[in-house]
């Protein structure tokens, strides 16, 4: 028998599995190799999330100096650790358990390599910004892994990385609406979990094997992004015999159209040229980018 375990009410109507993925391996940046599910061929766009990757880096591989605009990145690691360096002297290391919530708004130029030896993995996932937020100056948001918070309940563990969860709130401020939460279930739990019924939400699998949406449903394993229908909540049981993590996320889709190119999302083609013409020219928020290039691939 599992034990449910409630994170705050009922459900009216379960969100239920739309779309199954499984995100196979592929070269991206230098040598690193990724797990894309959403900004794939099949899955362009899940507003307002535009790429979910599970990445592995081992040096000398990596990402070496690109730029962004027009949107966030949540760099969140499972093991091992990255640097970052950006064109603005900003820098760190993100470790195991950490997240940085990069606002890149109107330009950043930065460089995410492996902060050691050995293999480092992680997620790293874009949220699109509104049309009145793309050209905001760009900011850091970051969390060491001791300060998530996290709520538990029995058998059951969640790092609330955005949102909320089992009364436990995140401090992260989003500037477009996002719930992130990463869950552990140990074997027999049945969890529920509410979501704003309008927003567009999705489960990665990261560790063992979860059902969803109806008990009834086959058991699904690690690297599988799985697109939830409409309904206010999730529900997922363990029915296995060893823990099983997975995330989910949800965020209030903005609804607007997208133009996207390579590193550069905004809502028009006009706006893209603009932005390749900024970059090319380093006006508009590159300025720095004319002078400026990372230290880290030599240091690896």
């Amino acid at each position: 028998m599992t034990e449910a375990v409630d994170t705050l009410c009922s459900l009216r109507k379960r969100k239920r599995v739309v779309k199954k993925f499984f995100a196979r391996p592929q070269q991206e940046g230098a040598g690193a190799v990724v797990r894309r599910s959403i900004g794939r061929h099949e899955l362009n766009y899940f507003d307002p999330f535009l790429l979910l990757d599970e990445f592995t880096v081992e040096a000398p591989a990596g990402f070496p100096d690109h730029p962004h605009r027009g949107f966030e990145t949540v760099t969140y690691m499972v093991e091992g650790a990255v640097k970052h360096e950006d064109f603005e002297g900003h820098g760190g290391t993100i470790e195991a358990g950490d997240v940085q919530w990069m606002t890149a708004g109107r330009g950043i130029v930065h460089s995410e390599m492996p902060a050691g030896p050995g293999i480092s993995k992680g997620l790293q996932l874009w949220v699109n910004l509104s049309s009145s937020n793309k050209m905001v100056e760009p900011r850091y948001q970051g969390m060491k892994s001791t300060d998530i918070p996290v709520a538990t309940a029995a058998g059951l563990e969640v790092r609330v990385i955005a949102g909320d969860c089992l009364g436990v709130h995140s401090p992260v401020l989003t500037r477009t609406p996002v719930m992130y939460l990463d869950f552990t279930l140990l074997p027999g739990v049945h969890v529920r979990q509410p979501v704003p019924a309008t927003w567009n939400a999705f489960v990665y699998i990261l560790e063992g094997e979860v059902v969803y949406g109806r008990e009834e449903s086959d058991p699904v394993g690690p690297h599988h992004l799985l697109l939830l229908g409409r309904g206010d909540g999730v529900e997922a049981w363990n029915r296995s015999m060893r823990p099983a993590r997975f995330v989910l996320v949800a965020g209030e889709p903005l609804g607007e159209p997208i133009a996207r190119y390579g590193p550069f999302v905004m809502n028009t083609d006009e706006e893209i040229d603009q932005t390749i013409e900024d970059y090319n020219r380093c006006i508009n928020g590159f300025e720095k980018a004319q002078y400026w290039s990372s230290l880290m691939v030599l240091q690896v």
